[in-house]
Order: C-alpha cells, then structure tokens, then sequence
C-alpha cells in the first residue's frame, strides 16, 4: 500500500491537472501517473466521461483494495463519470486483463483531441486503444505533415495517421498486423468525414511489407515508426530493448530527401542516453537528429505531485517514451 493514502494522492494529481478538464468532457489524459507519483500499483485515466483503473499489482489483490477505494473517491470527486473500468495486468484472465465494468453500462466510443475526433475501444485489449504519451507528436503532425504523404507503421488504432490527416497530409498508409485494429482507424475517420481508401488500411507483417514497399518504388515524406516493446513473426523481430536500429534501417530506404523519421522507442530499461547513442550513430549522410518531442506532464507527472525517480534516467527526454524527429538527407554524388 502507498505510504500516502490514495485519496490524497488522487486529490493532489486531479489539482494538477485542473487546466485538462473539459465542460463537455470529451478530452483523454492520464488521470494518475501511480509509477511517479506515489503508488506504483495504481495508474487512472481519464477517456471523456469514462475512468479505466489500472491494476499493475503483483499479486493483484492489493491493486484491487487501492482501485475501489479510487473508484469511491473518483465518483465522488468528479460526479459526471458515466463509466468506470478496471483493467488487471497480472490477472488469471483475459477478460480481466482487458477490463470489466466498474460502475455504468456503456463506455465512452470516442474522444476529442486538438479538434480531432479519435475512436476509442476501451475493452478491446489490455491497452485501452488509445496512447496518452503521444499527444504532443499527434500535435505535430496536425501541424507539420499539411500536404505530405504518410506511412503510419505499427499504427496500432492509427492515432498518429489520423492526426496527419487531419493535418492536411495528401495520402496516410496505415500498417499493422491486426485488422480490428485498424478497423477503429477507420471509424476515426468516419468520425472526422475523412474518405477511406481501403488500399491504405494495411493488414500484414511490418517487414514482408516495408520489403514490399522497397521493390514497387515506394516512396513517403514521412514515416511513422512506433514499434512495440518486443515482438516476434516468422518474418523479422521487433526488440527495443536491443535492435532499435535495425527498424530504423529497414524503412529509411522509403524515406523522400528532406522527408521525416519519427522514431519512438517506449521501451522502460533503455536509458536515453542509450537511445541517442544509437541514433547518434545512425546519423551519418542520411539521417539528422531535429527534435525531441517532449511526453505529455500529466503522463510524466508534475513537480509537485512527482514521488522519486525513474528506473532508468530518461534524460535527455522526459520519460521513457522517447520521441525523436529525424531529417532525412539522401547522399550527394
């Protein structure tokens, strides 16, 4: 158990965040940051008017004492909840792990970010369909990407290629292995009235299709590279932890002169410095290190709400996401 109760922990994170709430309760961010802010078993957030409570206990009957008693004060505190969901990590089941109704009957369906509308399923896996940390990147590309085209890799739920779209970006190709997933994309887009291509809604194995790519001439002036942790198909590996680089080369080769890179890597163990060492040294003729995109404060937790440090020292990022903008320059003869 924390050594601070969990109502006062709430109460502290939601003060912080006060600037983050909408009268039409429509927006997402992390409610509770536990891992930084003072219990490590507990992480909240916040999807309009529905909370999801993470269990990340070990064994998890601790994490569900400290989730209902979160849930009491949380209904109390912010009385315009429709819905609540607790998602148990360590749980026995997958139903469990992907979530059960706490308090309402319908989940929210859709959230509103920068003007943008995403589609969201909050039970559809152990993640709740929607990435919180990246929504300074989902920024940037609404504001840099106007008239680009687009290759959103692992696109997972297409956060990212639906903020490129709304963006203005010419043609966004959304890549993953799971189709449900790119099916809410899709409603994302029917969300904002953007036409679907079906042809850009692309479910296959990121390798055999960046190869694919390679030998049709493809071509983009963006990529958009937010792998998961670790992976394995019978076509390639995707392991942050020790061949980030490898991703990086694969789909450079798809990349227009003076086009871009976003490069992410979440992975907890890898330091920053570790991850800009690599890159570093990726960065030769080709590739150019422009920027660092910053992780959200109410996923990073604030000054005064912050309790110790992190596992690994993320410097010179803010978090363990890390977010990196890299210029492409093709080599001169």
């Amino acid at each position: 158990m924390p050594t601070v109760p969990i109502v006062i922990l709430l109460e502290k994170a939601i003060a912080a965040r006060e600037e983050l709430f909408d009268a039409q309760h429509q927006a997402a961010f992390r409610l509770f940051n536990g891992f930084l802010e003072g219990c490590p078993d507990l992480v909240v957030d916040l999807y309009g008017a529905t909370v999801v409570l993470h269990n990340y206990a070990d064994p998890p009957g601790q994490g569900a004492v400290l989730a209902h008693a979160a849930q009491g004060f949380l209904q109390a505190r912010l009385p315009w909840l429709q819905a609540g969901v607790l998602k148990t990590r360590k749980a026995s089941t997958a139903n469990e792990k992907r979530g059960m109704m706490l308090f309402g009957t319908t989940t929210d369906r859709w959230i509103r970010e920068h003007g943008v509308r995403y589609a969201v399923d909050l039970c559809m896996n152990r993640d709740a369909s929607f990435y919180l940390d990246t929504r300074n990147l989902r920024h940037w590309a609404l504001q840099h990407l106007e008239g680009k085209t687009v290759l959103n890799a692992f696109a997972y739920t297409g956060s990212l290629g639906v903020a490129a779209q709304a963006g203005g970006a010419t043609r966004v190709v959304h890549l993953d292995r799971n189709r449900q997933f790119l099916n809410v994309a899709k409603t994302s887009y029917t969300l904002n009235g953007f036409p679907i291509r079906k042809q850009d809604f692309i479910a296959g194995d990121f390798w055999a299709q960046v190869s694919r790519f390679k030998r049709e001439g493809s071509r983009f002036d963006c990529v958009l590279l937010d792998p998961p942790f670790f992976a394995v198909a019978s076509t390639g590996v995707v392991d942050l932890v020790n061949h980030s680089a490898r991703l990086i080369n694969k789909v450079r080769p798809l990349i227009n002169d003076g086009g871009y890179l976003v490069a992410i890597n979440n992975a907890l163990y890898v330091s920053g410095q570790t991850y800009m060492d690599t890159l570093n040294a990726l960065c030769n003729e080709y590739l150019e290190v422009t920027e660092l995109i910053p992780v959200p404060d109410d996923f990073t937790g604030y000054p005064q709400t912050r309790v110790g440090e992190p596992i690994t020292d993320p410097a010179p990022f803010n978090h363990a996401t890390k977010i990196v903008l890299l210029k492409m320059q093709c080599k001169k003869h």
